[in-house]
């Protein structure tokens, strides 16, 4: 009786069941978005502070984490680096989102030349290697708007083929039909027709984009092309800290440690969602 209880209690949530693995990813991204908000207010030393006569030290009381290959406290630079990994990666995936899933409706209710033109030209910039078109646009220009601007870029056209191929499934359906008929508008037919009809599923592809771009950053702060110092997000810190790595310093495994920890949560979170949110037919 009890457990059947708890399952009921479980599923009645917003009318969701809800299983343990997703829960518990929920509250890690929870956690970092958190961590995120507030580094600047709880870390224990500046980000630049030279704080220990040893590099690459232990963790030990006072430095929790240990140090880095300078001496500053790891635990400083983790908090703030998560500010910069997660604020960068959000800001991006909504730009690409944003602009993506409203362009793939335009398309898909407008038809004709513009579906043409829109879908042949973010299908030539889907063509071109992710990677190396960070690489150019960064190395080139390198500061935190447009690296911001760069990775929404790589990922706009991935989004627009996504929603285009949902709205383009809803917009064959009678209620667009009748909608049509009575004369209304194409705003009117994307706002309140298709757009509530496919967010579901598009929400649970930001949250995969999102992974993306996280790995894309730490990619690009890796190779050097990230935030500079003494800024850095994650990927820059294993940058920085690789020489501590035959060490087992906490500097170059403590920031490994972060980005798996988001970037697995997330998609945990998105496999365990359940069937209605996830799903577009369900």
């Amino acid at each position: 009786m009890t457990i059947a209880r708890a399952t009921t209690s479980q599923r009645s949530f917003l009318g969701h069941s809800y299983s343990l693995v997703g829960v518990v990813a929920a509250l890690v991204i929870l956690a970092w978005t958190l961590v995120a908000i507030l580094a600047p207010y709880v870390i224990p030393h500046s980000i630049g502070d030279i704080v220990d006569d040893d590099y690459f030290g232990p963790m030990r009381q006072g430095l929790w984490l240990g140090s880095d290959y300078l001496g500053r406290d790891m635990l400083s630079r983790v908090l703030m680096g998560a500010r910069y990994t997660v604020g960068i990666s959000l800001a991006a995936v909504s730009i690409a989102c944003f602009s993506g899933v409203v362009l793939g409706m335009i398309a898909a209710v407008t038809g004709g030349w513009l579906d043409t033109c829109l879908s042949r030209f973010l299908d030539a910039m889907n063509s071109i290697p992710s990677k190396l078109f960070g690489l150019v646009v960064v190395a080139a220009v390198g500061s935190i708007p447009v690296l911001i601007l760069t990775l929404a870029v790589i990922y706009i056209p991935g989004a627009y083929r996504f929603a285009r191929a949902l709205a383009v499934n809803i917009n064959t359906m009678d209620f667009i039909t009748v909608a049509r008929v009575r004369g209304e508008s194409t705003a009117y037919l994307i706002g309140s027709e298709i757009l509530p009809n496919i967010i579901r599923p598009v929400l649970a592809d930001f949250g995969l984009r999102f992974v993306f771009i996280v790995l894309l950053l730490s990619g690009l702060s890796f190779l050097g092309l990230g935030l500079q110092p003494p800024l850095a997000d994650w990927g820059a810190l294993v940058r920085e800290n690789i020489g501590g790595l035959p060490f087992a310093a906490p500097a170059v495994i403590v920031p490994s440690l972060a980005i798996a920890s988001l970037t697995i949560s997330v998609n945990l979170l998105i496999d365990n969602l359940p069937q209605k949110i996830r799903d577009r037919d369900a």
